[in-house]
């Protein structure tokens, strides 16, 4: 819901960001992996109990996955680029929730687990929307350019990172925020299975 706003005050920065490391031969592709690993640790740091610090490499995470498209666009993007980005996209997604269910197992296990349950259906959603939408030739730039159709909802990748900082600020309330924000993605998924009734149903 807040990723088209945020996008239009970020993507300046990022883009003139994305062409400096284009000129210097970076790529789209290793800012990807490079931000994913980064994440990877923030879910180290936040099982281990440094959530402050965590949220931090969380948060420069986050920046990378958006200067990847940045950098493609100075340059050249590819297919597998954006494949890449996606699947890396949902890595850290699960790493997150899990990262709080090592962290205080009996405390966050069960509704850490039914995040990322959420998680699963949600993107599962996006996904086979996606692909149907391109079997239709639909495209949209509600997203900025993307290399697949990005439909929008009640949870996206702003909203996701908003949980993951105040469940960092409040982790006593992760099992609380988990459980409103599993909701939240169940919801977005079923009102994308309803657009796609309304808009594949013909065919």
């Amino acid at each position: 819901m807040l990723d088209g706003a945020v996008r239009q005050r970020l993507e300046p920065i990022l883009d003139r960001t994305g062409r400096r490391l284009a000129k210097l031969g970076v790529t789209a592709n290793a800012v990807t992996v490079v931000s994913c690993f980064v994440g990877l640790g923030a879910a180290a740091l936040i099982a281990n109990g440094w959530l402050m610090v965590g949220l931090l490499v969380m948060v420069l995470s986050r920046i990378g996955d958006g200067l990847d498209g940045a950098v493609a666009r100075a340059s050249r993007g590819t297919d597998f680029g954006g494949f890449l980005d996606i699947v890396l996209d949902f890595v850290f997604y699960g790493a997150i929730p899990f990262a709080f269910i090592l962290h205080d197992p009996g405390a966050n296990a069960i509704a850490g687990a039914a995040l990322i349950f959420a998680f699963y259906i949600n993107g599962a959603s996006f996904l086979a929307y996606a692909v149907v939408a391109e079997k239709r030739r639909l495209s949209t730039r509600a997203r900025g350019v993307k290399s697949i159709y990005f439909t929008t909802g009640l949870a996206e990748a702003t909203e996701t990172l908003a949980v993951f900082i105040l469940a960092c600020l409040w982790p006593a309330g992760f099992p609380i925020v988990a459980w409103v924000f599993a909701a939240v993605c169940l919801y977005t998924a079923v009102s994308r299975i309803m657009l796609a009734r309304a808009t594949f149903a013909a065919g």
